[in-house]
């Protein structure tokens, strides 16, 4: 695979209107591929024991889970260096631990603040690395990040470009308490940010008015695509085709499948005589989501372990222009974290 490279400019060699290349690394697969989602899980096989467990079941349910307040700066640098699945001229991708915030209040440690230490740690000198593109807090996977502005720019403009037409260029794979009620679709909503009791949260807007458009309320979509499913569970890829905060979390609870580990949404959820239906969500305010007794036992987990159970949505793909105008997206695959392995194996879940 050849990288196609524009002239150098401004002391950095920059991307041409296409990304030509991606060296394979020890955590990242690409491949070219059709952004075609139905294309993609069928040829897509789970990697089955890419996350070791040291030892029983419920001893270390949730090994390798980073808490930023647990940790000196120096220690994320180094948590953050030995993630780092690939790094190909400017570019630098890594998989993000869950947990981790991308930005936050100064002095807070984040991931754009220790990108300067970072950087030199990479050998990158004083080529600074900048967010192109990374999931929220909560959520685990792929980071691209670039040391060059200009390829960073041109990068943006893809992804802004790829949004407008529709064109999906993230993956995610999600665990959800409970079963969609058909094997794949799409999920439209209009959505809102509220601040309730000291939180933002996401609240559903029914038939929104041009009003409502114009003070920040936004028509979301979103596919998804069950892959498997067991013990009331299932494998899930998510495709979000709009950007908003939570969006995927508040799409899958309007689905009265909210994701496993959502302790903000999943309480809008609730089963009465085993149907389940939705509580208003400006009403209902975040707890700790409950799993019931069946499940806590195939998971292995005590009620107090489940109420930090970490959430299940994985960055998992991430789309990159081809090499040529008309090439398909290059596409590059993180692993999954060892606690979202282990969830799958307790369920018996994997790709078909």
């Amino acid at each position: 695979m050849r990288t196609v490279l524009a002239p150098e400019m401004g002391g950095c060699r920059v991307l041409g209107q296409v990304w030509g290349g991606w060296r394979r690394g020890p955590g990242v697969r690409a491949a070219r591929t059709a952004s075609s989602f139905g294309t993609e899980a069928r040829h897509q096989q789970q990697r089955r024991g890419s996350s070791k467990r040291s030892g029983p079941l419920d001893d270390q349910p949730f090994s390798g889970l980073l808490r930023p307040e647990n940790v000196s700066r120096e220690e994320l640098v180094d948590v953050l260096r030995a993630a780092v699945v690939d790094q190909k001229g400017p570019l630098v991708t890594l998989n993000k631990p869950q947990g981790l915030p991308v930005t936050g209040k100064p002095g807070e440690l984040t991931l754009l603040s220790v990108l300067p230490e970072l950087s030199q740690s990479l050998g990158l000198g004083e080529r600074e690395l900048q967010v192109v593109r990374a999931s929220e807090k909560e959520t685990s996977g792929l980071v691209l990040l670039s040391s060059c502005p200009q390829t960073a720019s041109r990068l943006q403009k893809f992804f802004t470009h790829s949004q407008r037409a529709r064109r999906p260029t993230v993956t995610y794979c999600a665990v959800t308490d409970g079963i969609p009620a058909t094997s794949e679709g799409k999920i439209q909503a209009a959505l809102k940010l509220e601040h309730i009791d000291g939180v933002n949260l996401v609240v559903p807007v029914k038939s929104p008015s041009r009003k409502d458009i114009l003070e920040g309320v936004k028509r979301t979509l979103s596919y998804f695509r069950v892959v498997a499913m067991g013990s009331g569970c299932a494998l899930v890829q998510l495709q979000p085709l709009t950007a908003f905060p939570s969006q995927l979390q508040a799409h899958m609870a309007l689905q009265l499948c909210p994701l496993l580990g959502d302790h903000m949404y999943s309480a809008r959820v609730a089963t009465v005589l085993g149907q389940r239906f939705l509580l208003p969500a400006e009403s209902t305010r975040p707890q700790r989501q409950v799993l019931d007794e069946a499940l806590l036992r195939r998971l292995h987990l005590t009620p107090s372990q489940a109420a930090q159970l970490p959430l299940h949505l994985h960055l998992h793909c991430l789309y990159l222009p081809g090499a040529r105008p008309r090439d398909p997206p290059i596409k590059l695959l993180a692993p999954l974290p060892s606690y979202f392995s282990r969830t799958l194996h307790c369920l018996g879940l994997h790709y078909q």
